[in-house]
């Protein structure tokens, strides 16, 4: 399974072709508008998500709701494309002079973006590497976790931190599942909510942004995922890669991850423990349901952590690139906060690696075969 994404922040649309999808999977639209609906939300959010509206238009792949195991081509239609069809249209008629932006912002990739391809308008360069374009990643995300739900895996999140403000408590798996999807930060700790609010309030203020951290979560899955044989093939591996490519995200950490570098082995490997009804599980999940690059059957527990976004009401100093005469950063909108949105384009990074992983050790043309055989595996497991 792979998938290719292309669009601008503000070209026509966003569209992405995905390749592998077994046939007679469900796919729902409105569970797809549902997860961009989710990305959109979150407060904090800029001026962009009261334009835009992402519903997705499912192109080819899918038939009378089903996959048909042919290449599933999704587009998102920009709605502000309107005010910028002149600026970004692709004909020679292209208006390249309006919006043109020659001011790095610090912290983005603006400047280095251009100096790689020799481009004098940085525009060229923030219209791709703007996270407008993990819209289409919800989109393969949602079908990703489609799959995942036939096979009875279930794929959440939750902030953790947004600037100074953490959770301070430990939260059951229970409430993460119902406290988080409803609270504007993505929280399900009442307390740390008011604070991340107020945090996000005194940054708007200041015209300033903030970063934070959040928590993706995979339950019921098997035993056995992923590969301790070859480097490339370790899911860890894998599912820190997918999260690092998304905008702005500089660390991941899986279980007790940093912590356990300070503590003795003692306090870090958790025991294992047998039963005949489970069968073979650990007491504790400090590895955060990975060892060796496959996965325990514990829940995976993964962590991100983002930076604040290089966009400022009141920008940072920079060096205009072409007059080379200092300058502050240019000013597009954008938002405050985008650690709540981050967490969906989160869960979807980590479910399409799921997903991969599934049809890589079962394999199957079709939902009916994977489903079998994954359930036929369970029961291996539980009686070795």
């Amino acid at each position: 399974m792979r998938f290719l994404t292309a669009g601008e922040s503000h070209g026509k649309c966003l569209s992405v072709i995905i390749e592998g999808v077994p046939a007679g999977l469900k796919i729902s639209i409105d569970q797809i508008n549902a997860e961009l609906f989710r990305r959109q939300a979150g407060y904090g959010r800029g001026g962009r998500m009261k334009i835009e509206k992402d519903t997705v238009e499912i192109l080819s792949g899918v038939r009378a709701g089903f996959s048909l195991g042919s290449p599933i081509t999704l587009a998102i239609y920009n709605k502000d494309w309107e005010n910028w069809k002149a600026i970004m249209s692709p004909e020679l008629t292209a208006d390249v002079n309006s919006r043109k932006m020659t001011r790095p912002r610090p912290g983005h990739a603006d400047l280095v973006g251009a100096i790689k391809y020799g481009f004098t308008d940085l525009r060229n360069v923030l219209e791709r590497s703007s996270a407008r374009e993990t819209a289409a990643r919800v989109a393969v995300g949602a079908v990703a976790k489609a799959m995942l739900a036939e096979l009875k895996v279930e794929v959440f999140s939750h902030v953790l931190r947004i600037g100074r403000q953490e959770v301070k408590r430990e939260l059951t798996l229970p409430q993460i599942k119902e406290k988080a999807p409803s609270s504007p930060v993505y929280c399900a700790d009442s307390e740390a909510e008011v604070r991340m609010l107020k945090e996000i309030d005194e940054a708007i203020a200041q015209g300033d942004t903030l970063g934070g951290i959040f928590e993706v979560i995979a339950l019921n899955l098997p035993i056995g995922l992923g590969s301790y044989v070859h480097w490339d093939r370790k899911l860890d591996g894998k599912l820190a890669q997918s999260l690092m490519s998304i905008q702005a995200i500089k660390a991941v950490e899986i279980g007790m991850g940093i912590e356990s570098a300070s503590l003795p082995g003692s306090q870090v490997h958790d025991e294992i423990m047998y039963n005949e009804e489970k069968g073979f599980y650990h007491k504790t999940n400090r590895a955060g349901g990975l060892l060796g690059g496959v996965t325990t059957g514990e829940p995976l527990r993964i962590k991100a952590a983002m930076k604040p976004i290089p966009t400022l009401m009141k920008p940072l100093n920079s060096v205009d690139f072409i007059t080379k005469i200092p300058a502050q950063g240019s000013i597009e909108r954008s938002d405050v906060c985008a650690v709540p949105a981050a967490s969906v384009v989160g869960e979807a990074a980590v479910a399409w690696v799921l997903a991969q992983a599934i049809v890589e050790k079962f394999g199957g043309d079709r939902m009916g075969e994977i489903s079998k055989r994954v359930e036929e595996y369970r029961a291996y497991v539980r009686q070795v």
